[in-house]
């Protein structure tokens, strides 16, 4: 049994990557918002879930055509924090929540939870093979560090995957609990490292997922685009750039002014 939750907004212009300006524009952001968000939603379909959810947050109206067979719920209004919380209250049983912004994501990187879930609910058996668990340490884990000295078959009771933002990408839970996100400062170079101290003071095993890339810069989607070179969302950032090179090499190039064409002693003359 497992529930996953993809967190989204609505991908109106101005609203959403607003970051990518200017080198695309806010209409063109907002495309390419949507293409992540789809690819994202079309990962979350094909796993083995028994629940689905998007809490969006936007008119339902016009939520994607992807999230059809997805339980819709709205995000209560605050800040980041309090809507994770919120969100996480929606369930029981293990769950696992991701964000829309690395559509780049892949069944693959989420293995360790679909695994974890299929022994919690008893499918499998228990134990599981070196997890890549969070070091006790208030400092920034990295998988390079690999997992620190543990009981073979130790059972993490959550997973978090950090973004190289320092941010996180996913988080899952076995017993969802929305105050070990209440508090935690999103947005930030640290909110990662601080959403694993959180977890680890509550005494839970920490799981590491791989660390992603989420986009937010033109930096950011040029890079995850060419991971992920035949998804939506690299068609879309592609198609954007394109079209702002296009508008950049066609621009007509100004009249010059007889001012600007003529000899500085001339414009300085008729002055």
């Amino acid at each position: 049994m497992l529930t996953v939750i993809v967190i989204a907004k609505e991908c109106l212009p101005g609203r959403v990557k607003t970051r990518l300006t200017p080198d695309v524009t806010f209409e063109q952001a907002a495309l390419v918002a949507s293409a992540s968000l789809i690819d994202t939603l079309d990962v979350v379909r094909a796993l083995p879930a028994t629940r689905r959810i998007l809490a969006f947050d936007g008119d339902p109206a016009n939520a994607p055509a992807q999230a059809a067979g997805f339980d819709l719920i709205p995000q209560v209004t605050g800040a980041l924090d309090a809507r994770l919380a919120d969100i996480f209250a929606h369930c029981s049983g293990p769950t696992l929540l991701v964000g829309m912004d690395t559509p780049q994501l892949t069944q693959q990187n989420l293995a360790p939870v679909l695994a974890w879930a299929q022994a919690l609910d008893g499918a499998t058996p228990p134990t599981l093979t070196s997890p890549t668990l969070a070091p006790p340490t208030l400092g920034p884990p990295t998988l390079s560090e690999g997992a620190p000295d543990a009981p073979t078959g130790s059972t993490p009771g959550a997973w978090l995957g950090l973004s190289t933002d320092g941010g996180f990408w996913a988080l899952a839970m076995a017993t969802p609990d929305g105050s070990l996100i209440d508090g935690v400062p999103m947005s930030q170079d640290d909110t990662g490292r601080v959403q694993l101290s959180r977890l680890q003071q509550a005494g839970l095993v920490v799981g590491l997922l791989d660390e992603l890339t989420d986009v937010d810069t033109a930096l950011d989607a040029a890079h995850v685009a060419a991971l992920a070179p035949t998804g939506r969302f690299a068609a879309a950032w592609c198609a954007a750039t394109e079209t702002a090179t296009t508008s950049q090499t066609s621009a007509p190039t100004p009249t010059p002014t007889p001012e600007a064409s003529a000899p500085r002693e001339l414009v300085e003359a008729r002055s």
